[in-house]
């Protein structure tokens, strides 16, 4: 799959994105699974498949993925981070969802299984580049590797039930990551990193920064748990981190969900701090009418239709079609002319569109 699109869809990079693959992987599949197979999306998603057993797996780092690599698949890049992975696994899980052969699931399993080795420090990483930080120095916790590896087992659950015993153990221990680490109501924030005991770290940026689109992600990853489990204790706090983040991160001059905060409100390091991103949105979405779904607290309904009316404003392409991925503050495109990335690709938007589009459904049955 080829990402890098200019806003008529013509290709100006070949370089292909392994999380890409993953993602469109993905897509096709959990499109079928929603709508009914159709045969070209079932093509392309075992098209990624296969291209990615082929080339984006480095044999010689105990199956670890690369992050991009050429057109014909010669690796370009390696990264620390497990999301290639990640979305290797759901890929396959969700394909074998759809066809029930074997290899599917047991890739999927395997490519789980070593996320968990590797966010649990039992496997050192079998590609060398250690931490971002000298661990003699500073060393702490990611929200990113508990809330992904939450969202990765529910696809594997839903079409793995023999494994369902695990998956919920494990499932249970990305929430106690989530609440007893990351989420700090003291701060009215859920954290994007803190030390090993969950100290929020507070004397330097990187410890105070607050991803308003991954807490708001993170919260109906959270949100599908509780529901699967029953609880209401959790989908109440899940419903928390998502208060926090949307009051926190919409920018009330311009509209729209800040791209990074800082949880005392002093000067952020990122440069693209008060920029808005399609995929923030995209979770905005899912997440309020989930919450309204579940609660019937117009709360919820207001934060979709004011985020549907922005994203309909400033994201959405009259002309052709799809979505802009980066927008100013002022909700100007920094790249009028471009659709696609080595991060934005199939995913985020149909994801939310699919998702969006069922729950419509539920809640009109509902009603």
């Amino acid at each position: 799959m080829y990402t890098c699109l200019d806003r008529r869809g013509n290709i100006y990079s070949t370089d292909k994105s392994v999380w890409m693959q993953g993602r469109s992987a993905w897509t096709f599949s959990y499109l079928c699974h929603v709508y009914g197979k159709r045969e070209e999306w079932m093509a392309a998603a075992k098209s990624c498949l296969d291209f990615m057993e082929a080339y984006c797996i480095n044999r010689k780092a105990g199956g670890r993925m690369y992050f991009t690599v050429t057109a014909d698949g010669k690796p370009l890049r390696q990264r620390r981070y497990c999301f290639s992975e990640g979305f290797y696994a759901i890929a396959n899980a969700e394909y074998y969802g759809l066809t029930h052969e074997a290899v599917y699931l047991e890739r999927a399993r395997s490519a789980y299984e070593l996320i968990y080795q590797l966010n649990n420090g039992l496997i050192k990483d079998p590609t060398g580049l250690g931490p971002k930080t000298i661990p003699e120095t500073r060393t702490g916790r990611a929200l990113g590797d508990p809330m992904i590896f939450l969202n990765i087992i529910h696809v594997l659950r839903r079409v793995d039930p023999e494994h369902r015993e695990e998956y919920d153990l494990r499932a249970r221990e990305c929430t106690d990551s989530i609440f007893g680490y990351h989420f700090h109501p003291e701060l009215g924030c859920t954290l994007e990193s803190v030390a090993p005991d969950g100290t929020p770290e507070l004397d330097y940026t990187a410890g105070r920064v607050v991803n308003p689109g991954h807490d708001i992600e993170c919260s109906w990853f959270v949100m599908e748990q509780a529901n699967h489990i029953g609880d209401a204790d959790l989908h109440k706090k899940a419903e928390t981190v998502f208060r926090q983040a949307v009051e926190a991160g919409w920018d009330k001059e311009y509209g729209g969900i800040l791209y990074f905060i800082d949880c005392l409100g002093k000067p952020t390091e990122a440069y693209e701090h008060d920029m808005k991103l399609w995929w923030t949105h995209n979770e905005l979405l899912i997440a309020s009418l989930m919450a309204y779904r579940d609660t019937k607290d117009k709360y919820y309904l207001d934060w979709f239709f004011k985020a549907l009316d922005y994203c309909k404003a400033h994201f959405v392409d009259e002309d052709y079609g799809e979505w802009y991925g980066y927008l100013r503050r002022d909700g100007l495109p920094t790249m009028p002319s471009t659709k696609g990335s080595t991060f934005k690709g199939p995913f985020h938007l149909p994801r939310m569109l699919a998702m969006v589009d069922t729950m419509l459904g539920e809640i009109l049955c509902q009603n």
